[in-house]
């Protein structure tokens, strides 16, 4: 498997985040990245980003777990950030990067008593680990996210920016960021975006993705997913849903989790106002505060 690895000098003076990369490498695969923040002691809270984000996404989520003695550990997909990027779309399948954050996790990092947080593809990997490795997971965060098995039609809007990405012959990172939020970027912050990607070459992880969610019931992942699902529903582990009112790819799995998964039942679940589908842009700080919360009544 060919990789590729940004160069480091791309990554300088990122607004609002300092903190300095940390990097494993995963056993016959690539290397990937991770930042923290808090106590090396603190209970871990795993902080999962989607497409076509990175790390940076939480970059006003970790102070407020940090304040709260959490060990914030907000990791880059393979493909994406600073983690190395397999060249060939053909290389990104979704068990690959299922395993690669499992390895990262729980073989280089060696992490217990996690709260899992996911957004976005960050759901779709992180609660697939959870399922499958219950006993290193101690609570899990959906924040518009879910786990598609194909069973499900997905919405016309998903659809529509799968098509885009799949066909456009330049793929605009920070535009697609931009899209999924209400608030305006700042120029800076969309440069954070694009600083993964020096060239078109380097796509292959954003252009695979969209492709690689189910959305058939014979997709390769679908029985993996599904049998996901049959852990999720009952598996004794607070689970909070934490969904924003503005999003349109996502939004309607907020209920699906509420009534499907055991877990949600006696939790106030938060419904973020004002935010898109990237709410840690958005309202980040709240988000953080609110899994914060999460954490010290359960």
């Amino acid at each position: 498997m060919r990789t590729l690895r940004t160069p480091e000098e791309r990554f300088a003076n990122l607004p609002g985040f300092p903190y300095e990369p940390r990097y494993a490498e995963i056993d016959g695969g690539p290397r990937m990245a991770y930042v923290e923040a808090g106590p090396s002691g603190g209970e871990p809270v795993v902080l999962l980003h989607g497409e076509p984000s990175w790390s940076f996404l939480y970059r006003h989520v970790m102070p407020e777990l940090a304040a709260a003695g959490l060990r914030a550990i907000a990791v880059d997909l393979v493909g994406f950030g600073r983690s190395d990027k397999p060249a060939d779309q053909a290389d990104h399948t979704y068990a690959r990067h299922v395993e690669w954050t499992r390895a990262l996790l729980f073989d280089a990092l060696d992490l217990s008593g996690v709260t899992m947080v996911g957004q976005d593809w960050g759901g779709l990997i992180g609660l697939r680990i959870a399922a499958e490795h219950p006993g290193r997971i101690a609570r899990i965060v959906a924040a518009n996210t879910g786990l598609p098995t194909g069973d499900i039609p997905m919405p016309e809007v998903w659809h529509r920016f799968r098509n885009a990405v799949l066909k456009a012959p330049v793929l605009d990172i920070a535009r697609l960021v931009q899209a999924g939020c209400r608030t305006e970027l700042p120029e800076e912050v969309r440069a954070a975006y694009d600083a993964p990607f020096p060239d078109e070459s380097y796509k292959a992880g954003p252009r695979a993705m969209p492709g690689l969610v189910p959305i058939t019931p014979d997709d390769p992942a679908s029985p993996a997913n599904r049998a996901a699902w049959e852990v999720l529903t009952t598996l004794d582990r607070p689970f909070l849903v934490a969904f924003s009112d503005g999003d349109p790819i996502t939004g309607g799995m907020a209920p699906v989790l509420l009534r499907s998964i055991s877990g949600t039942s006696g939790l106030r679940h938060p419904v973020i106002r004002g935010a898109g589908h990237f709410l840690q842009e958005d309202a980040g700080a709240e988000l953080g505060r609110r899994i914060a919360g999460f954490v010290a009544a359960t």
